[in-house]
C-alpha cells in the first residue's frame, strides 16, 4: 500500500547509512584493538602476545559485525540503560 508521492522521494546514498568499516571491522573497535596490541607490543616488548592479540581481538570484531553491523552504538545504548526499570 505504500506509495511514492511525486517529488517526496529522495535516493539515498549507501555510505549514509552504513557504519565506516576498516577491514571488516567497524574503525572505532578496529583503532582501539590496534593500539592496545601495539601498547603491549612495543611499549612491554611482549612482541608475540600484541600480534596474537591484534589478530585474535580483530577476528573477534569481524564476526561480531558480521552478525549485526550496528554492534558498537547498539553496546553504548545497552550500556547507557539501567539494568532493571523501577515501576
Amino acid at each position: 500500500m505504500e506509495q511514492d508521492l511525486p517529488g517526496f522521494v529522495a535516493p539515498v546514498h549507501r555510505a549514509l547509512a552504513e557504519p565506516i568499516m576498516l577491514a571488516g571491522a567497524p574503525r572505532a573497535l578496529a583503532i582501539v584493538n590496534g593500539t592496545l596490541a601495539a601498547a603491549i607490543g612495543i611499549g612491554l616488548r611482549l612482541w608475540i602476545v600484541g600480534l596474537v592479540m591484534a589478530v585474535a581481538g580483530h577476528a573477534l570484531v569481524v564476526i561480531a559485525a558480521r552478525r549485526d553491523p550496528q554492534i558498537l552504538p547498539v553496546a553504548r545504548r545497552h550500556l547507557a540503560l539501567p539494568h532493571r526499570f523501577e515501576s
